[in-house]
């Protein structure tokens, strides 16, 4: 009889979170499903292949490995009735068949299901972002194709190439339509993770880059003009600037880890927190000017630091209102200073990396104060941040003429 087992592979970074699996084996030979599941290392015991939900540090936590735990539990008890059906109808099947019958339970091979299928999935797990993105997805497609559903094998090049020319048709730009492409091509991919359509290459002859933008860094001659400027009589632009300088000062915090930071995430002088986007620890020597914004905007009656969150019924709607009004009265303040490009929660962020370049700060250094999984994505951040010195040269080159 085949056997299930509930096992955690670690990522190769080991700040990153890793993926639960289910390994299936039937006559030695062993076959893996993935599932959508991603623990931290010291959440799981390897021992007893069980969560370890009681070392949360907090209740969104503990409400995640808590599904989590019910989601591991029904996969596993759907598998092993998949097992005693073909026992006890005495068929031969292999550990592929269990896969296969396992992986056809939630869809028809209909992409318009499988995807909201899959987007129910992330939703239970907590993984919002993906979910809120896939659903962008797939409301762009309905619209293109005007029906209700498609079979996966008939995404095809020639489709994607038509889904493409009719993007390009309402005006969109690249960037943009890349977008919506590369959230369809995830989704497919995933149905071919679950093999439910052989491997196929359909987005070959679209694009799928993500093209240069605009400059989003500030020098730190604006950052003071920032800091300084009297926004006493317009509480909301004041409360969305000191929101810019405590991410400045926390070296570029994104706008959901500020919203999201705890009084107890703060110690001895040291502010630890985990990164939203990927799991990961980073610690920030507590200063004072990080200290004076937090006392400027009381939250004596909140488990939170700073007064972004104030629905505990709805964390992610009020998290999502909270940083909608914040960038729209960014871009007030930055029109005011008569600044060039708008101002917005990711230009402290770019704009801490990009001054930490300037001082001569090694990349590696960079990389860990930002959170990122490694120097090749600090290096790609910061290659559209700074022009200053193709500028300057090509400065010099004219003044030769």
């Amino acid at each position: 009889m085949a056997t299930v087992k509930v096992k955690l592979r670690l990522s190769s970074n080991g700040n990153m979170e890793g993926r639960i699996f289910y390994q299936i084996i039937h006559k030695r030979i062993a076959r893996q499903i993935k599932s959508e599941i991603l623990l931290r290392k010291d959440e799981w015991d390897s021992v007893n292949s069980v969560i370890r939900s009681s070392i949360a540090p907090d209740k969104e936590r503990k409400a995640y490995l808590e599904t989590a735990v019910k989601s591991i539990a029904d996969g596993k008890k759907e598998l092993l009735m998949i097992i005693g059906n073909y026992e006890s109808s005495g068929t031969a099947y292999t550990s592929d068949d269990i896969i296969q019958r396992y992986i056809s339970r939630t869809s028809e091979n209909n992409l318009i299901s499988f995807a909201e299928d899959t987007i129910r999935q992330l939703h239970k797990i907590g993984k919002e972002n993906t979910a809120e993105r896939y659903e962008i997805v797939i409301k762009s497609f309905r619209r293109f194709m005007d029906s209700d559903d498609i079979k996966l094998e008939d995404i095809t090049q020639s489709l994607m190439i038509s889904y493409e020319s009719y993007m390009k048709s309402k005006g969109l730009c690249p960037n943009t339509t890349s977008f919506y492409m590369r959230g369809l091509r995830a989704i497919y991919y995933r149905a071919v993770e679950k093999s439910y359509i052989p491997f196929s290459s359909p987005f070959k002859y679209v694009y799928t880059g993500i093209g240069k933008t605009t400059k989003r860094a500030v020098s730190i001659d604006i950052i003071r003009k920032i800091k300084k400027i009297n926004l006493e009589e317009c509480p909301k632009l004041d409360f969305a600037r000191d929101i810019f300088l405590f991410s400045f000062y926390t070296r570029g915090m994104s706008f959901i880890d500020i919203a999201y930071l705890k009084k107890k995430d703060l110690s001895n002088g040291i502010l630890k927190y985990s990164r939203k986007k990927t799991g990961q620890t980073l610690t920030i020597k507590w200063e004072k000017e990080m200290q004076e914004i937090v006392d400027k905007h009381n939250t004596c009656d909140s488990e939170y630091m700073l007064p972004i969150i104030t629905n505990q019924a709805e964390l992610r709607k009020s998290y999502k209102s909270a940083a909608h009004a914040v960038n729209v009265n960014l871009k007030k303040v930055g029109y005011t200073l008569g600044l060039e490009i708008p101002l917005t929660t990711y230009v402290a962020r770019h704009s801490w990396a990009s001054i930490a370049k300037s001082k001569n700060i090694s990349i590696a250094t960079i990389s860990d104060a930002m959170g990122h999984d490694s120097e090749k994505t600090t290096r790609i951040y910061l290659a559209t941040l700074d022009t200053s010195a193709v500028d300057k040269a090509n400065s010099l080159i004219l003044k030769g003429l």
